[in-house]
């Protein structure tokens, strides 16, 4: 399992178009992925749970990825977040 923590910088936060591009992002990659936020932890591949968690602008949220191509996983959904500022 490996893990990041980083700063989403999106006017509006983590809005459904953006949480859509991480759900693809995530969605191409065999391992577990999650996002934790608040001390609350979804599936990085479920819509509902992300939104769920309603992630303002500034919020630091932290990503883990468990399984055979967590780091490929990790390095993309984290490129994905980046690209949102």
């Amino acid at each position: 399992m490996i893990q990041k923590t980083l700063d989403v910088n999106s006017k509006a936060g983590l809005y459904p178009r953006l949480v859509t591009q991480l759900v693809q992002s995530a969605s191409q990659f065999q391992s577990e992925i999650f996002l934790s936020h608040n001390g609350r932890k979804v599936n990085l591949k479920s819509i509902m749970g992300i939104l769920s968690l309603a992630i303002p602008n500034q919020a630091q949220i932290t990503i883990e990825a468990s399984g055979d191509d967590e780091r490929e996983a990790l390095d993309r959904v984290v490129e994905t977040v980046k690209s949102f500022s």
